[in-house]
């Protein structure tokens, strides 16, 4: 049974990150272990939060790990908060790589053109720190075009435009890469490259309007979940998209969107 290592940011008061991965993957029947890079009071789209760094927790716990022999079939990794953090975590994901282990990295850092409040163009430069050390990456758009200096184009691009978008995300280092939340050529859609057979694809996808928090977690927690289990990549994005809308539909309606999709009541749609 293949297990997994997230290390993301925990917040307190919504489902984001670890809140809303570590119920879908202990779900689809992944063991699942944290360490956090940061506690963070809320959601940042509230306007006021808090957040508490956790780096001198990371430098102190790999230490320990590795002398304990811990070791994961798979790795994600999430936000990162500090020069420091970032060095810490994509050497440990570089060692435990070497060893077999496979390093997923969504390089969460914005969405809709701009940057997360909060989210620093130096917090930019470590996400590609990241990225330059995964077997998978998965930016939106946004991100895909903070990451790679590339011009972003809210209207949308052309097929051609996403394929040398990807292939830019490879030479930061990447083996291969989806890039979420595109418009290709009119349509809503996903963007992929899958190293393993050499090939490019995009899968469409209908929008339903609105921004929820947490749907990004959501759709990586599903993602990881099914490529764990052994199925293609192609087919875990399309799984994951489909899970994402079936779960913004359910809860369209509500209030706060700001806190994310109640995870826990989402579960049969898995």
């Amino acid at each position: 049974m293949k297990q997994i290592l997230l290390i993301n940011d925990v917040v307190g008061y919504g489902k984001v990150g670890m809140g809303a991965m570590l119920p879908i993957l202990s779900y689809l029947g992944i063991p699942t272990y944290s360490l956090p890079t940061a506690l963070v009071s809320n959601t940042l789209d509230y306007g006021k939060f808090n957040i508490q760094d956790t780096t001198e927790y990371i430098r102190g716990t790999l230490p320990v790990w590795k002398k304990l022999g811990f070791g994961f079939d798979a790795i994600c990794t999430g936000l990162m908060f500090s020069d420091e953090q970032a060095k810490l975590v994509a050497g440990y994901c570089k060692e435990q790589g070497a060893q077999g282990t496979t390093v997923f990295v969504d390089p969460i850092l914005g969405d809709g053109g701009r940057l997360y409040n909060g989210v620093t163009q130096k917090q930019v430069e470590l996400m590609r720190e990241m990225v330059s050390v995964a077997h998978l990456t998965f930016p939106n758009y946004t991100e895909a075009c903070y990451l790679t200096d590339t011009p972003i184009v809210m209207e949308g691009i052309s097929w051609e435009e996403a394929k040398v978008l990807l292939d830019k995300l490879r030479a930061i280092g990447c083996k291969s890469a989806l890039i979420t939340s595109c418009k290709i050529d009119g349509q809503n859609a996903v963007a992929g490259y899958n190293h393993f057979d050499d090939s490019y694809f995009h899968l469409e996808y209908h929008e339903i309007p609105g921004l929820f928090h947490g749907t990004g977690d959501i759709f990586s927690a599903v993602l990881i979940g099914h490529l764990l289990n052994g199925e293609t990549l192609k087919t875990s994005t399309r799984t994951a998209m489909d899970t994402v809308f079936r779960m913004i539909d359910r809860y369209r309606n509500t209030q706060d969107r700001n806190k994310g999709i109640p995870i826990e009541k989402c579960l049969d749609l898995l």
